[in-house]
């Protein structure tokens, strides 16, 4: 039944996984030491956990499908030893100024677009108004917003950076800002309960 399901997006590097720009090697794919536990909340609180990540190393030549998706099993597998479980990946591989096509284009999927949320809401039944996202970045807010969920700024990764230097230029504030993941997971799960 569509909207039946809420959900709690979660931007990737520098918010799951520590943010070393372009991950080419899968040694430099790192899950945060408080990821697993986060996640695990979200299970228990009967949430989906759906991954959402822009990935223009693709389109840059960095690194093919192939190899995402091998990062992406490594994360699955990792969140699943440590008793955690992530419900979707979606991702963009496009960037609309550098690449060859397929991947060269403007796409409604790259953040802060909000392709991404809503393709996730028609597949797995979401009412978008009843979902957050969680990122570093403002463009994960935007996103958020542009899909009619809410959005929460963390202050990791690219975050902190961005909140002192380009906070008076957005358009509209983030719902929450939190400084970890765990803060913003909690703060939802005790919104949505008040």
């Amino acid at each position: 039944m569509a909207g039946s399901k809420r959900a709690i997006f979660l931007d990737r590097d520098g918010t799951l996984n520590e943010e070393v720009g372009y991950i080419t090697d899968p040694a430099q794919f790192r899950l945060f030491d408080f990821a697993a536990a986060a996640v695990r909340e979200i299970n228990r609180a009967e949430r989906l956990a759906i991954v959402l990540t822009n990935q223009s190393g693709i389109a840059r030549g960095l690194y093919d499908e192939a190899f995402l998706a091998e990062i992406h099993e490594k994360m699955h597998a990792e969140m699943r030893r440590a008793g955690a479980r992530i419900d979707g990946v979606y991702y963009c591989p496009h960037h609309p100024e550098i690449g060859e096509a397929p991947y060269r284009q403007a796409c409604d999927c790259r953040k802060p677009k909000p392709g991404m949320i809503l393709r996730a809401a028609r597949e797995f039944g979401l009412d978008p108004a009843a979902c957050h996202m969680i990122g570093d970045r403002y463009g994960d807010v935007a996103m958020a917003h542009a899909a009619g969920a809410r959005g929460i700024l963390l202050l990791s990764g690219h975050g902190g950076l961005e909140y002192e230097r380009e906070r008076g230029a957005w358009p509209r504030e983030p719902d929450f800002i939190a400084e970890t993941l765990t803060e913003a997971v909690r703060w939802i799960l005790e919104e949505c309960e008040s």
